[in-house]
């Protein structure tokens, strides 16, 4: 069966059982905007995503020998749950307004509430419904029928994924009160925010699940954390240079919010003082206008800042892909790896 034919098979299997899991979860409360509430979060789960941490732990199960099975889909559709409430938190926290070319979560909730107190409605609701989202996908990932031992390793490694990612995000939070730009605290957020989060963990669920050996463990990671930075690494050229029709989120969020993106450092390094005022003033401004931020753009290539984080996703992939070839995976699982190592550091959206 090629590899891509079998990535989207899992891709369909996730959603059809996410969809039965929400379906089994629906609003206790016999009141019609909580009823609203749910199905705006059903929507969102369900409304779009690439699916790239179920498609990771499910490879990771098939590297570690596991059998195509229901168990799998199952514990990999818990991450996907996992990451919708994040996303609704991280939204939140950046003040964003699209996601996935549509309202986010809490604006969403804020529209169908208008008039004063909307929008602190909206947040409040979104910071409930992320929540649980997040409760549900230890729900989901302890009902997946493996043996318990197995599971139990696997929801260690679990807890250390949610751990860490919060850490990241909350280390996030704090750079952006932190005067200066430096690489190395951007680089340790996005390790712990969403390399760590995005690829090297949800391999390793899905092997321990299958009983990985600790070589086998150890071989994800060193495939998955540069991978991982790649991955991060591309989605903040993304978030400056994309296309909002492709992405679904404005090339304006982060210049506006400030993100103190590895790019942004390496720019701020390199950058002559009439180009250092012009970032002081605009990057973080939240009247940042499109005119301006063509401007802060063109800094971005000038001081060769865009150009170093794409060397350094190259890097990446190359560490991925030569740490790929010397594990003991299963063939399948290592060309399916392979396959996505590429999509995923060289993506468009």
């Amino acid at each position: 069966m090629p590899v891509c034919f079998t990535q989207h098979h899992v891709g369909s299997r996730v959603e059809k059982r996410l969809a039965g899991f929400l379906e089994t979860w629906r609003a206790p409360v016999s009141d019609p905007d909580v009823e609203a509430a749910y199905a705006l979060l059903g929507d969102f789960i369900l409304g779009g995503g690439k699916r790239i941490r179920p498609q990771l732990c499910y490879w990771g199960w098939r590297g570690a020998g596991g059998k195509d099975s229901e168990e799998i889909i199952t514990a990999a559709a818990a991450l996907e749950l996992c990451h919708a409430g994040l996303l609704v938190h991280d939204d939140i926290m950046d003040g964003s307004e699209l996601r996935r070319g549509k309202a986010t979560v809490h604006r969403s909730l804020a529209l169908l509430h208008r008039g004063p107190g909307s929008e602190a409605f909206g947040q409040a609701g979104g910071i409930l419904l992320g929540t649980l989202s997040l409760a549900w996908s230890d729900t989901m990932l302890s009902s997946c029928q493996v043996e318990p031992i197995r599971l139990r390793a696997a929801h260690h490694i679990f807890d250390a994924m949610r751990t860490e990612v919060i850490s990241g995000q909350y280390l996030d939070v704090l750079t952006q009160l932190r005067s200066g730009a430096n690489v190395d605290e951007a680089l340790t957020v996005i390790r712990f925010k969403s390399a760590k989060y995005t690829v090297e963990r949800p391999l390793q669920i899905g092997g321990a699940l299958a009983g990985a050996s600790m070589g086998l463990l150890e071989s994800y990671s060193r495939f998955g954390v540069p991978l991982g930075e790649a991955f991060q690494l591309r989605d903040d050229v993304l978030g400056t240079f994309g296309v909002a029709e492709e992405t679904g989120k404005s090339a304006l969020d982060d210049l506006r919010e400030g993100k103190r993106t590895v790019m942004f450092a390496h720019a701020v390094r390199q950058a002559s003082p009439a180009q250092l005022d012009h970032l002081k003033s605009w990057h973080g401004n939240p009247e940042l206008t499109e005119e301006r931020a063509a401007e802060v753009r063109q800094i971005l290539r000038d001081t060769g800042a865009l150009a170093k984080v794409e060397e350094m996703i190259e890097e990446r992939v190359r560490e991925a892909v030569t740490a790929l070839e010397t594990a003991p995976i299963e063939h399948e699982a290592a060309t399916a790896l392979a396959v996505l190592a590429d999509q995923l550091a060289h993506r468009t959206k």
